[in-house]
Parts: structure tokens; sequence; C-alpha cells
């Protein structure tokens, strides 16, 4: 399928975008990355992807697999202003979007920002505050801005909410509302490591030679640098097949029998935007069927609510999405 798309694709060689100027960049984070967490490859590299493809993410797993590291982690490579929010049943919205308080020596109003105001946000547990304050995240996940007190205020362009949950625990958590999950590019979950994995582990935490604390990593990519990438997703070339293929799978989504609700439009797009940020990411400026392939189960596995009949079968989202993809033909 690659080498059929290497030779199809329909521009001429002047056309085609310079990789090597950040091949070397991407390679520097894969190999940072590595250096501190051990395995979650697939995790690393879709939000690796959301990040470039300026989408926010929900990164779902139990406790103690690097979910806070990797946020961490990401905001220190790429030289980004980084916050972090945990998420409590007690938490207010202002205590998030922030305040206006009474200055006492010029008697005016004076705002505070809250910890939003950064340009990676780590939302620590999401799920334990309530719909109140969840709903805080709605307006700046969506539009990148902040309005309090009717005034407005701006995020950075390169503004990304990296929200972490655990699936296990239910008491003293909250549902997140469908229209919060959709703003989510991407719904990414780090299992537990393998046997050598995790032996690995154990090896560097034993040996303090081998063990990177966060504190020693050095950025790879400035915020200008992550810009200019971003753009160059614009050149990436998606034939026009490759899109029918996005729409046959997400009408797929809203005719099935074992899904009572389907995926948006935004779906669709964050498809399309996500495929072509992992082709970048894979040195290519062109989009194939396997990238929007691998892409696409994490884009729909939180959009998708299953009917009560597929449930009760134990049918997982993630599942019935690999399914109905898998229904889809590929273009040729």
């Amino acid at each position: 399928m690659y080498d059929t798309y290497q030779k199809d694709t329909l521009y001429n060689m002047e056309q085609r975008t310079d990789m090597t100027v950040f091949s070397s960049k991407i390679q520097q984070l894969r190999d940072c990355i590595a250096r501190v967490i051990v395995g979650q490859d697939k995790a690393v590299e879709l939000v690796l992807t959301c990040i470039l493809a300026d989408g926010h993410v929900l990164i779902e797993g139990v406790p103690g697999v690097a979910k806070t590291l990797m946020a961490r982690l990401m905001a220190r490579l790429t030289d980004a202003r980084f916050s972090r929010v945990q998420f409590t049943p007690d938490l207010m919205p202002s205590d998030v979007l922030g305040t206006t308080v009474l200055n006492m020596k010029t008697s005016e109003f004076d705002f505070h920002e809250g910890p939003v105001f950064a340009d990676i946000v780590l939302v620590d547990e999401i799920n334990r505050a309530p719909a109140k304050t969840q709903a805080a995240l709605f307006e700046v996940m969506e539009e990148r801005q902040v309005t309090v007190d009717g005034t407005t205020r701006r995020m950075g362009d390169v503004y990304t909410i990296l929200a972490t949950q655990n699936p296990v625990e239910q008491e003293g958590t909250y549902k997140l509302p469908e229209a919060q999950l959709d703003r989510f590019m991407m719904k990414v979950t780090m299992d537990y490591p393998t046997e050598e994995q995790e032996v690995e582990i154990l090896e560097r935490h034993s040996s303090n030679a081998a063990f990177v604390r966060l504190d020693d990593v050095s950025p790879v990519i400035t915020l200008g640098e992550l810009l200019q990438l971003r753009s160059m997703m614009d050149a990436v070339v998606v034939d026009r097949s490759l899109l029918q293929y996005i729409a046959g799978i997400v009408k797929q989504t809203r005719t099935s029998r074992a899904v009572f609700l389907g995926a948006s439009p935004r779906a669709a797009v964050a498809m399309l935007q996500a495929s072509k940020a992992y082709a970048l990411l894979q040195g290519r400026d062109f989009v194939t069927p396997d990238d929007i392939k691998t892409v696409t189960p994490p884009i729909l596995q939180h959009r998708l609510i299953l009917t009560a009949e597929a449930e009760m079968e134990g049918y997982s989202a993630l599942k019935v999405a690999q399914k109905l993809i898998d229904k889809v033909e590929v273009p040729k």
C-alpha cells in the first residue's frame, strides 16, 4: 500500500515538501522520550501526532503508567510554558480560569490568570471534578480563548490540553459530558508495560546513571519550529479517494446497529488532520490509507455511544470502531 501511493502521487517532484528540515528534530524527540519513558511507543506517537495536529488529548490508564510524566515531558521537550491543574470534587471554575481581584492600591480590579493560561496544560484526573468545573474548559478547548467578566483573552498558538483519567476507580468521579469528549482529538490508552520493559524500568531505577530525571531534559524543538512544522501540514497531499475513505468510515458509525450515537463532522476533520500529522512524523508529505487506519481508532473510541445490546454483548467502543473501519473498502 505504501509503495502504491508513493508511485501514484499526482504532483511534480519540484512541488514536494522538503522533509529533511525537521526529520532530525522528530528523531531527537523520539530518542529523548525513550530515555525517560520505557515502552508506550504507540501512545507516544499518538500524543506527538495530536500536538502536531493542534489537537487536545485525553490519556487514559491505571495509576503508575507514566501518564503525568508523559504530559510534563512533552512540554519540556517543546520549550513550552507548562501548567498543571489537579482536578478535585471541590474545584471551582475560577480556580481553573482565573478571577478578578480588587487592587487596593489602584482601586481597580485586576485579573489573576488561572492555570489554563499556558502553552501545554495538564489536567490531571479530569473526571474527578463536577460538570460545572469541566464546563469551564469548553470555550478554551474549542475557541482557544477565555471569557471572564465580559473580557475575552486569547491563548497562544501552541495551546494544547493533555488530560488524564483513571478508567478503574469510579468512586468520587464524574462522567465527562459528550460535548467535552468531542473536543478531544484522541483518547490515548496507556497500558501496562511488558515484562521486559518492566525489567528495564527497574534497572534504570536501580542505577542512577541510567535513570534520566525530567529536570535533566533539555528542549529539543522551539515553539517557532513547532508552528513551522504545523504549517507544513498544508503541503501534505491527500488524494480525494482518501477523503471518501474517511467519509465512508464516519458514515459507518452513523448507520451501524451497534452504535447509538455516531461520529460528528468534527471527528472526520480530526481524522484528516491527524493522518496528515502522522504522515509528517513518518517523514512523508502524502497520506496513505494505513495512516488513516492508525489514527482513526483513538479518534472514534471516545465519541461513539454504543447501544445497550452491544454493551450487553461485551463490545467496547474501540472494538466496534475497529470493526467499522474494516468494513470500509480501502482505496487502491
